[in-house]
């Protein structure tokens, strides 16, 4: 193992938790509510230019939601690999699955962009969106579709980094293309007077511009894994191991798209006004969610790490201290969004109080069950990135799919609107509650683990 192997390998495996995933957390936590706030941004600007442009944002993060699930699951799915073949000291093969994911993310995301740039038109009708919000979406739309190849290959390149430890170089990457494109949008959308096709122009250009920062510090060897094409068509088999690994975040992310659409729908019947207060609300608790994930991502080098290199003690130390602090930070966002929730919701349409009224609703009943998501998210968290994929894909799925996609119509036809504004509460609450159970199954694995090593070492001595 090479010396910066050796430094990274004691770094993983004997830094106190607290502070390990306090260092690893800070960064990517930044980059998160980078990411989340120029999410924010977009749909802040674009909403001066009406309603209608309002909704258009909402439906158009059903595409960025799928360009974000290839990205994510290849990312992810190498990810979680890496970071055990790193705890293993098996630094060549873990080059194999970077070089995988990045290559086979940048064709995917090609075919993605060839695929929306079709069936623009029908592809916007089809996510929802109204004859009034239709002519917006498809602008905004045309250009996230020329950006996909470079979004998904940002996307490996920084999970690829955060699971070698490297949070801050994956921050710098992210977060400077964040902070462009919230400065890009209102230069495009007013100045420029592109209206809101300035708002896709700056994140086209932003996501460049992060690719170009991510892609240099695996050029210039700052990284421990390596880009190499041939590695990348070394072995089929490698792809195979991503995608189950993957498939947790394919889940969640592709779900989120299918539950973004499904909102949508349902919301469309009851005007522009529902689906722009639901898009809203659906970017502030992103943003919220964003600083958990984050949190949760500083956490995930640190299980895989450890658990690669049989230190389950510390995998245990990291779950708990995870929790207690996510669970106290929701509740804190919790408390202020549920009181000035009509506040929030003017900061974005002052001058719609339909859309204030559906989003203050949808947000207080959000943040009642807030706090709940620290155990699923980590819960998530921990089964994938110790290679538990199938438990990990049902926590993932449970969200946005398995509760919430029946729940979202089924509400919808029992009380209307209201059904609309509370199916994702009521799945989120499902969701913890079947965490439950997996999380005692996973503890007793472990400590089986940990008696046959020990059981080993006793017959050694």
């Amino acid at each position: 193992m090479q010396p910066d192997a050796q430094a990274q390998y004691r770094k993983m495996t004997e830094t106190p938790i607290p502070k390990l995933i306090t260092s690893l957390a800070v960064p990517t936590i930044i980059s998160m509510m980078i990411t989340s706030i120029y999410n924010m941004a977009d749909t802040f600007f674009v909403s001066r230019l009406g309603t209608s442009a309002t909704g258009a944002v909402g439906i158009v993060f059903s595409i960025m939601a799928i360009i974000q699930a290839v990205g994510f699951t290849m990312g992810m799915g190498s990810g979680s690999n890496i970071s055990r073949l790193l705890g293993e000291k098996r630094g060549e093969l873990a080059n194999r699955y970077a070089s995988s994911a990045f290559f086979g993310a940048i064709a995917i995301g090609l075919a993605v962009a060839a695929a929306g740039l079709l069936f623009t038109d029908p592809l916007m009708r089809l996510l929802g969106a109204t004859e009034t919000i239709l002519p917006y979406a498809a602008d905004y739309g045309r250009y996230i579709f020329f950006g996909a190849p470079i979004m998904c290959g940002s996307f490996v390149l920084n999970n690829v980094l955060r699971s070698e430890g490297k949070a801050t170089l994956s921050m710098l990457g992210i977060g400077l293309g964040g902070l462009l494109n919230i400065a890009l949008d209102p230069v495009f959308i007013f100045v420029l007077d592109m209206g809101i096709s300035g708002a896709a122009v700056a994140t086209l250009l932003s996501q460049c511009v992060s690719f170009g920062i991510l892609l240099s510090f695996f050029i210039r060897k700052k990284s421990a894994s390596r880009l190499i094409f041939r590695e990348a068509l070394k072995d089929i088999r490698v792809y195979g191991v991503i995608l189950k690994t993957g498939l947790p975040t394919l889940c969640r992310q592709g779900l989120a798209s299918a539950a973004s659409v499904a909102l949508n729908v349902t919301a469309a019947p009851y005007g522009d006004a529902a689906v722009a207060a639901m898009s809203i609300v659906g970017r502030i608790v992103m943003f919220v969610q964003s600083i958990m994930v984050g949190f949760g991502q500083g956490f995930q080098p640190v299980a895989g790490f450890n658990y690669g290199a049989r230190k389950f003690d510390r995998v245990r130390q990291a779950f708990w201290f995870e929790v207690k602090v996510g669970f106290a930070g929701l509740l804190l966002f919790a408390a202020v969004g549920f009181a000035f929730a009509p506040a929030i919701l003017g900061g974005f349409r002052a001058d719609d109080p339909e859309v204030i009224r559906i989003g203050a609703l949808a947000l207080r009943c959000q943040c009642i069950v807030m706090p709940l998501s620290a155990v699923s998210t980590i819960t998530n968290m921990l089964l994938q990135c110790t290679g538990h994929s199938w438990p990990a894909t049902f926590i993932a799925s449970a969200r946005q799919g398995i509760f919430y996609l029946p729940l979202v119509v089924m509400l919808d036809a029992l009380i209307g609107l209201v059904g609309v504004q509370i199916a994702q509460p009521v799945s989120d609450l499902l969701t913890f509650v079947c965490c439950i159970p997996l999380l005692l199954r996973y503890f007793r694995q472990l400590s089986a683990m940990e008696a046959e090593d020990q059981s080993h070492r006793e017959v050694s001595a």
